[in-house]
């Protein structure tokens, strides 16, 4: 018998149960994997609270690592033994499951199974937030929130990797030593700090052209504030709450700017083209000075 963390009605920690599960053999296009890690994400916790609504009851977490135990029919890319890893798969808090054969990605040589469990799903949103939502460009400067968080430390290396000015914010100053050490070129502890006039001052009163904000009600408005006329403001998070209704014309006084809720199941058909809107939108492609 399987065991799994499960939970039947939709609230805080203490409604998760360690639970006996039943897997059987996988079916055709699945396989059977035994986990030896999973990864921990702030999503876990919307979908537990309710924030994210999910089908009760439901085994928590969204991604894993582990060795293929069993293949079913007409799958031909992985064999008992491999190791893989997923993500975006709700119900990894387990230690058996059975998951579609074509979501898995093999393990090279060199990558553990706890690094693949701990960064798939995080790379992955770094990736489309970069490079999708907002194609970065060097010599930019953007501002990130929560710079010191999962998310936030790879996008860090990443942006600086690319040429970008990082100005990073976190809530503590052991956490923007974090950022800094990571690639942040600026950090800003938005727990004593008013993080609006510390963008200003880096920038020269320029701000930024583009916020990724994973942070939500709190930062909001600031985010706003932060933007040159024509900018973008990426909310892909609700750490400190969701963001209450807006009045869209507050985008229209503030300079035309643009506002964005992406996520990863969205992103994860490559095959679709992006939008008209955003192929012709100022801040995406070739883009003129505001």
């Amino acid at each position: 018998m399987a065991k799994a963390v499960r939970y039947h009605k939709q609230g805080g920690p203490e409604v998760m149960q360690y639970e006996d599960v039943q897997v059987g053999d996988p079916g055709p296009g699945q396989v059977r994997i035994r986990h030896t890690a999973i990864g921990v994400n702030f999503v876990d916790t919307y979908q537990r609270s309710g924030l994210y609504p999910m089908q009760l009851p439901q085994v928590a977490g969204n991604e894993g690592a582990g060795v293929v135990e069993a293949v079913g029919q007409g799958v031909t890319e992985l064999k008992s033994g491999d190791r893989v890893a997923y993500t975006g798969l709700p119900g990894s808090y387990c230690d058996v499951r059975l998951v579609p054969a074509d979501r898995m990605v093999k393990l090279p040589q060199g990558i553990s199974e706890e690094q693949a469990a701990s960064m798939m799903l995080k790379g992955l949103t770094v990736h489309y937030l970069i490079h999708t939502t907002y194609p970065v460009k060097k010599g930019e400067t953007v501002l990130w929130h929560a710079a010191a968080g999962g998310v936030g430390l790879i996008a860090c290396q990443w942006l600086k990797h690319l040429g970008v000015t990082v100005i990073g914010t976190a809530g503590s100053d052991e956490k923007c030593a974090l950022a800094k050490a990571h690639g942040a070129e600026h950090v800003i502890n938005y727990s004593r700090e008013n993080f609006v006039e510390r963008v200003q001052a880096i920038t020269g009163g320029k701000k930024v052209p583009v916020v990724y904000d994973s942070v939500g009600k709190s930062t909001w408005e600031g985010s706003l504030e932060c933007l040159r006329p024509r900018g973008l403001i990426v909310s892909f998070g609700n750490a400190s709450g969701p963001v209450a209704p807006v009045n869209l014309g507050i985008l229209s006084a503030k300079g035309s700017l643009y506002v964005t809720r992406p996520a990863r199941p969205g992103r994860a058909a490559s095959s679709l083209p992006p939008p008209a809107w955003r192929r012709a939108s100022p801040w995406a492609g070739p883009r003129r000075s505001p």
